[in-house]
């Protein structure tokens, strides 16, 4: 698939990271490796941490829609009516409508992981590539309730590249510490006219942590 060599290249810059030093210096301040651990999930760096809040338009281009439950992971989102399942699998999801596309990925992680040091880095890393140009919108987004972070592609080079709109965030599953990456995509001709639908699929998302 085309997303998967995204997510393993997040994943690798993640796993590159300094994060010993900085696991080091979370641990004398006395913070939690835990993704949900500061006292107030609202903010996170003092960066506001944002609730789904989808317009009437993103709404209306889910409505009358369809469930899909990934059930090895106790994720659920809605989809239009005409979008197909493509694969379901233990760690991968994949469904596809009209040329837009809905993956989700889970990487699992050692138990001793620093979560919370390794998605600050993400972010800090993401407002780097904003400044480059690569993104164009990156922000803290809680997927009902997870603390995580939302990216959104900037405008490709070509008109047949694929644009991702995309969300990561770390949870406890199953005994299991677990990065969860959500990508919604389309090509960039496409991508303007699927927005409403794609950040609708993803303002839907039920995730159990």
């Amino acid at each position: 698939m085309k997303h998967v060599p995204s997510i393993i290249a997040l994943v690798l810059i993640v796993a590159a990271c300094n994060l010993s030093n900085r696991f080091k210096t979370s641990n004398n301040s006395n913070s939690s490796t835990s993704p949900s651990s500061s006292s107030d999930k609202s903010v996170t760096g003092g960066e506001p941490v944002e609730k789904p809040n989808p317009t009437a338009a993103q709404t209306a281009a889910i409505a009358n829609g369809q469930e899909v439950k990934w059930d090895q992971q106790g994720i659920t989102w809605t989809v239009p009516a005409n979008w197909k399942k493509q694969d379901v699998r233990n760690e991968t999801l994949s469904y596809a409508g009209g040329g837009a596309f809905l993956s989700a990925n889970i990487s699992t992680m050692d138990s001793s992981f620093p979560t919370d040091v390794s998605i600050k880095a993400m972010s800090e890393g993401a407002k780097t590539e904003k400044k480059n140009g690569k993104y164009d919108e990156v922000k803290w987004l809680a997927l009902d309730d997870l603390r995580g972070l939302e990216f959104r592609q900037s405008k490709q080079e070509r008109p047949d590249d694929i644009r991702r709109l995309e969300w990561q965030g770390y949870r406890t599953y199953a005994g299991q510490t677990q990065l969860v990456t959500i990508i919604l995509s389309t090509n960039d001709t496409n991508f303007p006219k699927r927005e409403d639908e794609l950040y609708g699929i993803l303002s839907s998302t039920k995730i159990v942590h």
